[in-house]
């Protein structure tokens, strides 16, 4: 019995000494991205009224909707990057649908897109975007806080 409790013993100190000096094998493993084999290219279009623009002056006018236009058009790149949101209520009474609303939100950031194409089309100012995923992969690339291996030291 005694020799029992001692290999028991032993084998417990042995087993918490070589887990001890296992932190001398600790290593740092520095990670590598990946690029895709393939980086798509969205789209989006936006549209704004000149004339109904909130100004007197017909440049300004102009202006406001060139600029309302390329708002519109970063909506269908972050609809399709983040997705979209969408909220409904019903309200019923007597079996009969009284009142019915729907809602929809898109929130995101979009970085790297380009302005294709900017121009009027009669009363309405277009503008066309495009979202390459390459120079969006580029540019996170780019915006990586990268560090090196100073020194290791164990203990």
């Amino acid at each position: 019995m005694r020799s029992t409790v001692c290999n028991i013993a032993i084998s417990v100190a042995s087993i918490l000494l070589i887990s001890a000096c296992s932190s001398v094998y600790d290593k740092h493993v520095q990670w590598q991205a990946v690029a895709p084999d393939a980086f798509p290219i969205i789209h989006g279009v936006g549209s704004a009224p000149i004339s109904l623009q909130k100004s007197t002056n017909e440049t300004q006018r102009m202006l406001m909707a060139i600029k309302a236009s390329k708002i519109a058009a970063y909506l269908e790149p972050a609809e399709q990057v983040y997705g979209q949101q969408v909220n409904s209520q019903t309200t019923m009474a007597d079996m009969l649908i009284e009142n019915q609303q729907l809602a929809s939100s898109v929130q995101g950031v979009i970085k790297g897109a380009k302005v294709v194409k900017s121009y009027p089309v009669g009363d309405t100012y277009t503008t066309e975007l495009q979202l390459d995923f390459k120079d969006v992969y580029e540019i996170y690339q780019a915006s990586l806080n990268r560090k090196e291996i100073k020194s290791v030291q164990y203990f």
